[in-house]
């Protein structure tokens, strides 16, 4: 049986957005007969006068000014050649002029810049996995993200300022990009690729980062909008991007001050600069990495009346471990000053937040501060620790590094990344088990013990 792609892109497009395309069966003597097409600012299937006017039509309106050619056989469901970026008309006419003489039916469609700051994806049952820079056979690679659907969608709202034209239907799959500029026939953000129905068997989605879109928008960013969508109390946040418009979400804390953060791709513990007060972001970045490599955004965080701060992890043996201080908890999570014990009704509330968390979520880390009422969650990360007291590494070794934990935390960090595999830490004096440098050490891998003072 017959099967035409762009009869069925045809069928897509009479109530979605798909990229604008106009599509050619071969004819006698070499020439081209036009079959469908969808073209912003023209009719359905729109006939033009000839293949040059078609083609200019079509290049024109594409937003880059660029279009792909697409070759098929009715009776083959494999497609055949593909030709990306073609810009000049003559070039177009040229290659499509070529690819019918070997009876192809082709599909001529705008090129979509996939790196354009916007994600690809699919959509079946209640899951929508996205990543960015890629087509929608991304969700074929690792590290994708993977979201229940109304929480995906919450997220790429904020994100991208535009909630995507997208519907969670029991047994269809859609192929989907987004995009930050308007693109496709009717001009929308939201692209739609393909569409499958009647599938069968339910997805679940993984919830976890870091993933490719956390990279995106900075792990910080990433794991923050996520709390704040999970109804938990984020402080009102400004993500400033390398490669997005600024975006907003959180809540107003009444201080009046406000924290900078910077949000690396993946977790860098205490690497990275945070501050209290407004410092220039764009100097930050250009100071601490130039290359921009490492820090996907900088955080522009409403500061929190701290009567407490602290952080909390799930340790080993299903164990919670939650540490903190008086006042704000910068120096604590630095290891220079350590865990004081929390007055009972700061640690139920925290224990709340973490139990609230762990049920949606499963293991969690998270940095909080209490105002005297509430908890507030100013960073979140996914994952568990088998840190119990005395140990943050669990393990044997044949040998033992010991690092003094009075030392500043690059200098820590630095001496960790020399210890040698098979290896293990001892870590001499006071920390907490939530600090960065906990977190450092945890980072590495390796066996890793704290050895506390005497007085401790």
């Amino acid at each position: 049986m017959a099967f035409y792609k762009d009869e069925s892109l045809n069928e897509l497009a009479l109530d979605r957005n798909v990229a604008q395309f106009i599509s050619f069966a071969p004819a006698p003597k070499g020439s081209l007969k036009q079959r469908f097409c969808r073209v912003a600012g023209y009719e359905p299937n729109y006939v033009f006068p000839t293949l040059e006017n078609a083609i200019k039509v079509l290049l024109t309106r594409s937003v880059d000014g660029s279009v792909n050619i697409r070759s098929f056989l009715p009776d083959d469901p494999r497609s055949k050649e593909f030709v990306y970026g073609l810009t000049r008309v003559d070039t177009v006419l040229a290659e499509m002029r070529r690819l019918s003489a070997s009876g192809l039916f082709l599909i001529v469609n705008e090129t979509i810049d996939v790196g354009d700051g916007g994600v690809s994806g699919v959509v079946q049952s209640d899951v929508i996995e996205f990543a960015p820079d890629d087509t929608p056979r991304c969700v074929e690679k690792p590290g994708t993200a993977s979201l229940p659907f109304t929480l995906g969608m919450d997220v790429l709202e904020t994100v991208y300022g535009f909630r995507p034209q997208l519907q969670s239907v029991r047994g269809e799959r859609i192929e989907f990009s987004i995009h930050p500029r308007p693109q496709g026939w009717m001009k929308t953000h939201t692209l739609i690729w393909e569409r499958e129905v009647g599938v069968v068997g339910e997805a679940t989605a993984k919830s976890s980062w870091p993933n490719r879109f956390s990279r995106h928008i900075g792990d910080k960013a990433f794991g923050l909008l996520i709390a704040h969508k999970l109804g938990l109390r984020v402080p009102r946040t400004t993500v400033i991007s390398r490669r997005l418009a600024p975006f907003v979400f959180g809540s107003e804390t009444g201080s009046g001050e406000v924290w900078i953060r910077t949000a690396p791709t993946e977790p860098q513990p205490g690497r990275f600069t945070t501050v209290k007060g407004w410092i220039d972001p764009f100097k930050l970045l250009a100071k601490e990495d130039p290359s921009g490599e490492f820090i996907a955004s900088v955080l522009c965080q409403a500061a929190v009346p701290a009567n407490y701060s602290g952080a909390a992890i799930a340790g080993g043996d299903n164990s919670v471990i939650i540490e903190g201080t008086e006042g704000e908890g910068d120096r604590f999570m630095l290891g220079l000053d350590l865990p004081q014990k929390l007055p009972d009704n700061v640690f139920e509330k925290v224990r709340f937040t973490f139990d609230k968390l762990h049920e949606l979520l499963g293991p969690v880390r998270f940095e909080w501060v209490f105002d005297g009422l509430t908890t507030w969650v100013v960073q979140l990360h996914r994952g568990g620790t088998e840190t119990i007291t005395g140990v943050l590494v669990p393990g044997d070794a044949y040998k033992w590094t010991r690092i003094e934990a009075v030392l500043p935390l690059e200098d820590i960090r630095d001496l960790v990344l020399q210890v040698e595999d098979g290896a293990g830490l001892v870590i001499v004096g006071d920390i907490g088990l939530t600090s960065h440098i906990a977190d450092v050490v945890r980072k590495a891998g390796h066996p890793a013990r704290v050895e506390r003072s005497i007085a401790a």
